[in-house]
């Protein structure tokens, strides 16, 4: 009975010890994940992300590709409107790109080193890495991580990350506000490792004439050798693109020039007011290109004048559902600007801002060094020390937030407000 007892005994312990070397903490999943980190070469994703911000929740498909070291393509489709913006890094800058207006800006930033992004799996580990009151719990396929959510916005303040056993490939993502409800939940459809881009998968024009042909299919990677890649210039210097097509067919042309300081002191850009009184922190250039095969409509002009004036046309005032507290609209002028439609809504009270809603015929006038910023379906780029502008654009108007005391956070809640608005 005794030599029973000692076998049953011996039994049990074996069995809790390969019951405790298969169930990993925390700590060894941590590890694992900087393990993986530090070899990461490339990945691709495919997420539909809803945000939970308004009256009605917003769908966006998003599809990211990265390639080591610092390359970076994201883009952004929502299908109602059937619109799709990308952010596109690689060795000449940051881009913010809207093929199907043919706009897009170019400046030089450290994005995303500077700031996360729910749908980048770098942001996903560091904040997983970086949280020492992390909580873990597992599922059958997944470890599930409880926590803080470390993004430019007061309003996120916790996340869950789901990542698979097999792999770590992140799952889904849910991150909540101070009440717990969940803001943003981001499902993935699909994510690989290693994946293998064409040499041109990064490049802008690539990108900007595939944008304006097929936004369904943007964002798939196709097979093809990885090229080398060099690191981001460090230069400060910044500019924006729009394509122009000259009267001659199949030609392109590139114009120079300077953003003039009106009178009043604000500064005019592409024929609209910013409401920016401060200097500009760099001399501003303009530069303006075409890829093959874009259309004069793409681009924000035509041959037929009356055809011009309807893409041109007044929108209506579109008015954010978000306003800070003790802030209060003051007025609403419209700004008497040629060949454009132009208003703004100037605030006072507990901040002082003003927006300017504008469509103009493109965009030829450089940004001042800016950062990259994730307003919820669409990305802006805020400029500016002093007296801060956040630019973005939306159903071909674009929208312009400048003021000297409003918080970033406080901007972008505007802005997020702004996108399910329609004019009145």
């Amino acid at each position: 009975m005794r030599r029973i007892s000692w076998m049953l005994a011996m039994v049990m312990c074996v069995t809790l010890l390969l019951a405790g070397c298969g169930k990993k903490s925390a700590d060894d999943v941590v590890k694992d994940l900087s393990d993986v980190v530090s070899d990461l070469n490339s990945y691709h994703g495919t997420a539909l992300m809803t945000l939970h911000t308004g009256d009605t929740p917003q769908e966006y498909k998003v599809d990211i590709s990265y390639r080591k070291p610092s390359y970076y393509r994201i883009a952004m489709t929502n299908e109602k409107k059937d619109v799709t913006q990308i952010v596109l890094r690689n060795d000449e800058g940051v881009f913010v790109l809207t093929p199907s207006l043919n706009k897009s800006f170019r400046f030089k930033s450290d994005w995303p080193n500077n700031q996360g992004q729910v749908y980048l799996y770098e942001t996903l580990v560091r904040s997983i890495i970086g949280d020492a009151s992390r909580q873990l719990a597992t599922d059958d396929k997944s470890y599930v991580f409880d926590v803080a959510a470390n993004y430019n916005s007061h309003a996120l303040v916790r996340q869950k990350i789901w990542l698979s056993k097999s792999n770590y490939a992140p799952t889904q993502v849910q991150v909540s506000d101070a009440n717990a409800k969940v803001v943003v939940d981001l499902k993935f459809d699909q994510f690989a490792f290693d994946t293998k881009f064409d040499k041109d998968s990064f490049d802008m024009e690539r990108n900007m004439a595939s944008g304006k042909t097929n936004t369904k299919s943007e964002g798939a990677p196709s097979s093809g050798a990885v090229d080398s890649s060099g690191q981001l210039d460090p230069s400060g210097a910044i500019d924006g693109a729009t394509g122009v097509k000259s009267s001659e067919a199949g030609q392109e042309q590139g114009t120079t020039g300077d953003a003039t300081q009106q009178p009043s002191g604000e500064a005019k850009v592409d024929g609209a007011a910013t409401g920016d009184t401060s200097k500009p922190d760099t001399a501003a250039s303009t530069e303006q290109q075409q890829s093959p095969g874009a259309s004069d409509a793409a681009a924000g002009t035509s041959a037929d004048p009356d055809a011009a004036e309807a893409m041109m046309g007044e929108f209506g005032l579109i008015e954010p559902s978000y306003t800070p507290a003790g802030v209060q609209i003051k007025d609403t002028p419209e700004l008497d600007e040629i060949g454009t439609h132009a208003v703004m809504l100037r605030y006072s009270g507990t901040y002082n801002y003003t927006i300017v809603e504008a469509r103009p015929k493109d965009r030829a006038v450089a940004l001042a060094a800016g950062e990259l910023v994730d307003i919820g379906g669409s990305f802006a780029v805020l400029t500016g020390s002093e007296q801060q502008t956040l630019t973005w654009m939306n159903d071909g108007i674009e929208f312009r937030i400048t003021s000297a005391d409003l918080p970033v956070s406080e901007m972008m809640q505007i802005a997020a407000s702004i996108q399910d608005q329609s004019g009145k």
